[in-house]
């Protein structure tokens, strides 16, 4: 038990440092992301909203950052924000006032453990 209690504060401390190293922001044409990991050398990229073809949030359990990935015509491996990343839930609630990901959907995805959840989904 007290394992687990350590490894829960050592995770939500790490999931503290990740909004100082993992920056996301955007405007009415593309998402930047602004990555400085410690240890690692720091990077950024962007995309446009006008390239997003499909959307899909990924839940974890409570020791790890919920994640979303963007999928575009521009390459064929997703962008990947975690929620967790300065401006990440901002961008969920953007993302879900823009009707990219379908609201209800996304309801069934944050009150999941451990899922992947994409819209539009394959059936659409």
């Amino acid at each position: 038990m007290i394992k687990k209690l350590l490894n829960w504060l050592k995770t939500k401390k790490q999931s503290t440092k990740l909004e100082a190293w993992f920056i996301v922001s955007w405007d009415d044409d593309y998402i930047y992301r602004n990555v400085s990991p410690p240890g690692h050398s720091a990077w950024k990229d962007q995309f446009r909203w006008s390239e997003i073809e499909r959307i899909c949030f990924e839940t974890k359990d409570y020791l790890y950052s919920d994640d979303i990935y963007f999928f575009t015509s521009d390459r064929p491996e997703s962008y990947v924000i975690p929620i967790e990343a300065k401006g990440g839930a901002e961008l969920w609630s953007l993302i879900l006032e823009k009707n990219l990901f379908d609201p209800e959907y996304a309801l069934k995805a944050l009150t999941s453990e451990n899922g992947f959840f994409c819209w539009p989904s394959s059936e659409s």
